[in-house]
């Protein structure tokens, strides 16, 4: 397994942990990563970024799911859904070293493992088109600057 892919896991485990305790974000990801018996083939670094991230852009990130949602109410998408989403929309925005097409691809993955039949054809459709948008962003920003 590639080492991006075990954080990501990593990363989901600990924001449903988060979701469900009242223990502090920090605390959390420590407790979970403990929780990974063999440490040496986890991106540490790129846990604690992408934890971060979504954890601090949690709010941002779901007006971002709630845009693109269609005939479906919010507080009906399955929590690990709700954060492969948040994770998968953070990396598109914030993680300028990861190609979104793999973040995307890598949150469909891992929706087929940890959730619904349904869920990875959702989490690519939602994320797609947070992608198209964020795309349009950038070309717009771009030629603003020219």
């Amino acid at each position: 397994m590639h080492p991006n892919r075990l954080a990501r896991e990593c990363v989901l485990k600990a924001l449903y942990a988060c979701e469900l305790s009242q223990e502090p974000p920090e605390q959390v990801l420590l407790s979970t990563l403990k929780s990974f018996s063999d440490q040496t083939d986890l991106n540490i670094d790129f846990i604690k970024e992408l934890y971060t991230r979504v954890y601090e852009n949690k709010n941002w990130a779901d007006k971002h799911i709630e845009k693109y949602l269609q005939n479906w109410e919010f507080a009906r998408v399955a929590m690990v859904d709700k954060l492969l989403l948040r994770m998968g929309i953070c990396e598109i925005v914030f993680l300028d070293d990861v190609p979104p097409k793999v973040s995307i691809s890598e949150a469909v993955e891992i929706a087929k493992v940890y959730s619904t039949g349904e869920s990875s054809g959702f989490v690519n459709g939602i994320l797609d088109a947070v992608y198209k948008e964020h795309i349009k962003n950038e070309n717009n920003k771009q030629k603003d600057d020219e």
